[in-house]
């Protein structure tokens, strides 16, 4: 799917869900892993994540574009168009959009450095930094904690 092909499908939802034309510009953002859309408040774009319009996930791709058309709608009228607000959720429900991204494995994993066991129960912990071993024990039994591996 492309640009303009996005472009008409927003176009229609819009019309057809929410009965009020969509009059600005929807993007394709290839950088985005957690989300699946943003609105934009200062000049009214969408962006959708682009990993959504590959044929293996577009079976999500119109509840989050209902998802952003829902900020959109309600944020011109000048109601609730906030994740928390009333306005929001009921317009969210009515139109049947996503409330949530759904994780279609982009986020990235934590690659950590070191894994340090316990002495006493071999309970693992993996971690980013360095730690203190004299200064930290296990949380499971306080027993002593070594480093096993740098990675």
């Amino acid at each position: 799917m492309n640009q303009e092909e996005l472009q008409k499908l927003t176009e229609k939802i819009s019309r057809d869900y929410f009965q009020r034309p969509f009059l600005h510009m929807v993007k394709i953002n290839r950088r985005m892993t957690t989300t699946g859309g943003r609105y934009h408040l200062d000049d009214h774009h969408i962006e959708i994540n682009a990993h959504f319009l590959e044929e293996k996930n577009q079976k999500y791709l119109v509840g989050i574009i209902k998802h952003e058309l829902c900020h959109y709608h309600l944020h011109l009228v000048g109601l609730g168009y906030k994740h928390k607000d009333r306005d929001f959720k009921i317009l969210l429900r009515r139109v049947g959009g996503s409330r949530y991204a759904p994780d279609i494995g982009l986020r990235r994993s934590k690659k950590y450095k070191y894994l340090y066991v316990c002495e006493n129960c071999g309970l693992k912990y993996p971690r980013m930094r360095r730690i203190n071993t004299i200064r930290y024990r296990c949380g499971k039994c306080k027993g002593r904690l070594r480093l096993a591996r740098v990675f």
